[in-house]
Parts: C-alpha cells; structure tokens; sequence
C-alpha cells in the first residue's frame, strides 16, 4: 500500500484504492493507493515490513550515513503516477 496526502492524490489523478507505479533512481514498484489527509503535503509512504517486491525499500537508497552508520532507508524522491486499467 502507499498513503498520499488527499490534495497531492487529486492532482495526480489518483482516487482511493487505485493502483500507482511509484519509481525512484533505483527502481519501480507499483501499489494500491490510501488517500489521507494525516499525512504531510508532498510526502508518500509505504510498508517496508514486509519483504519482496512491495517493500518501499527497494526504492531506497542503501548508501550508509557517515556518522550513524545506517542505510537511509526512509527517504528517497520517488516520482508517481496511476496505472490506467
């Protein structure tokens, strides 16, 4: 699943429960869009708990922090579009 922001969904083109394509510099992915409003303009989010092709992480990039040491796994600039039926 991907949560979108209601107005950002609107200019997109994207209705609830539509199936997106979301794709980043490191791949593509697609998933069933949940339009909310209780989350921040201009941002998506998506599960990375689970494993396989819908784990948002494989958008990710897993290059590791200087200082923490850690994959930056929760940010990443993903384009999105509506998959037309």
């Amino acid at each position: 699943y991907l949560c979108a922001f209601t107005e950002d969904a609107m200019k997109f083109g994207i209705g609830k429960g539509a199936q997106v394509r979301l794709t980043s510099r490191r791949g593509e992915m697609v998933a069933k869009a949940f339009v909310t409003d209780r989350i921040a303009p201009g941002v998506v989010f998506g599960g990375f708990h689970f494993p396989g092709e819908q784990n948002v992480n494989n958008l990710t990039n897993n290059a590791l922090d200087p200082t923490a040491k850690i994959p930056e796994y929760k940010v990443c600039a993903v384009r999105i579009e509506p998959i037309e039926n």
